[in-house]
């Protein structure tokens, strides 16, 4: 594979970190821009993997349009911080974010078999803090200024027209009329990705009767770094630490739940906030500006086919319990440049990430899918091996901490390098990458 850099094109035009083209490079449109790796996608997995990529030297090229708001927050854990830190991506955002050092679940079902309140604590593994929780926005901040400032990459601020992937490289036509060639592309265009139905790759997809409701709220009562997961009829209702006296809220309803909750003003909200977590964090007042998304799975047959690989929620999407989403997707990131820097050979390279992530993937998705479900069931022994199960974990330390080791990192699986702790910890480094 190639290693070298491509020109950037400069232009007075730029806007959080990305280039647009100058009129006089419009005869780059008649003639492709070859690349070895063509990101398409400009949230925080698709950014990480043009900036892993061109820091391998992979000539890299990013598609992407200006990015949206996102008013989400993320919950990033010990191996994604760690690579955060070794990008220069950490420390500006350490201001924003808070430690999870706690985390617990109480059983809010009301049901008659009901599970016993669970605590996990960090400490049982060694760690200052299971994860970090920031807003979205800078984070993508953060990653796309230091994507902007690298010179191994041409990032153009337009979207895939046409993608044509083959045994032979990827086409790309952006609708700037930008043509790209590249030897692979990492498909990071969402759940609806372009990239990966010109791949030929199939994907399972299904629905719950569920909507998310996100949003931050401000309290009374510290939150201690306990991230609050409260197991309700209609799916979890879930606290989740911020600096200072801030939570994020995220509340799974069913779709005529969300419509009524969306329907309330922020007082009104507030209060059912403060009812459903029974004023654990005394009174609240809406902090934040809201989202609502209907809750979906995805999953597809391989994570690699006709040399393009998938990447963050073009790959998986689950629903937000455990703070797995992006975390899997910054695995997606690490673990392709890695196998696309092992070898030569593309093709090899795209099998072994393919086999890499399955396992990591699909066993995380179907323990979420499975709990998310028992959630929903009103059948008694769905209900009892659900409580049975949290009732094991809460009485037996081994288990205990074999679930949260699993949790925060693949335990049966490969870690990228870049995610693995160092043979000899830096004292100056924070705990958590311990």
């Amino acid at each position: 594979m190639a290693i070298g850099a491509v020109a950037i094109y400069r232009s007075p035009h730029t806007y959080s970190g990305i280039i647009t083209r100058e009129p006089d490079m419009a005869d780059t449109r008649t003639k492709p821009l070859s690349c070895d790796l063509a990101v398409v996608g400009g949230g925080p997995a698709g950014l990480a993997t043009a900036l892993l990529a061109a820091r391998a030297g992979l000539k890299t090229v990013l598609a992407a349009p200006q990015a949206r708001p996102d008013h989400r927050t993320f919950a990033l854990m010990a191996g994604a911080v760690r690579m955060l830190q070794r990008l220069d991506a950490w420390e500006p955002l350490l201001p924003r974010s808070a430690p999870l050092r706690r985390l617990r679940i109480i059983d809010d079902t009301g049901r008659l078999l009901r599970a016993p309140t669970v605590e996990f604590d960090a400490g049982e593994i060694g760690l200052d803090a299971f994860a970090w929780n920031f807003p979205a926005a800078p984070l993508s901040k953060v990653l796309g200024d230091l994507v902007g400032n690298e010179k191994n990459v041409t990032w153009i601020a337009a979207s895939v027209a046409s993608c044509d992937a083959g045994p032979d490289g990827c086409h790309l036509v952006l609708d700037d009329g930008t043509a790209i060639h590249a030897n692979a592309a990492a498909a990071a265009d969402g759940r609806g990705s372009l990239c990966r139905e010109a791949a030929g790759i199939v994907v399972d997809t299904w629905r719950y009767p569920q909507t998310a409701i996100v949003t931050t709220i401000a309290h009374d009562r510290d939150h201690m770094d306990v991230s609050t997961e409260f197991h309700r009829r209609t799916g979890p209702f879930t606290l989740v630490p911020l600096p200072g006296k801030l939570s994020s809220v995220v509340m799974a309803e069913t779709p005529e739940g969300a419509e009524r909750l969306g329907a309330l003003d922020d007082d009104g909200l507030a209060n059912e906030i403060e009812r459903r977590s029974h004023r654990l964090l005394g009174a609240v007042k809406i902090a934040g500006p809201r989202g609502a998304f209907p809750l979906t799975g995805l999953l597809p047959k391989v994570f690699a086919k006709n040399r393009v690989a998938l990447i963050g929620e073009a790959g998986h999407v689950v629903p937000p319990i455990g703070a797995q989403g992006l975390n899997l997707g910054l695995r997606d990131a690490a673990m392709l440049v890695e196998c696309l820097t092992q070898t030569n050979d593309t093709d090899a390279a795209l099998a072994l990430y393919d086999r890499r992530r399955r396992g990591d993937v699909v066993s995380r998705s179907t323990a979420i899918d499975v709990l998310n479900r028992s959630l929903l069931s009103d059948l008694v022994p769905v209900q009892a091996v659900r409580a049975l199960g949290l009732f094991a974990i809460s009485r037996i330390e081994p288990l205990r901490r074999r679930i949260m080791s699993e949790g925060v990192a693949p335990g049966g699986g490969y870690t990228p390098a870049i995610m693995q702790p160092d043979a000899e910890p830096d004292e100056d480094a924070l705990s958590l990458a311990v």
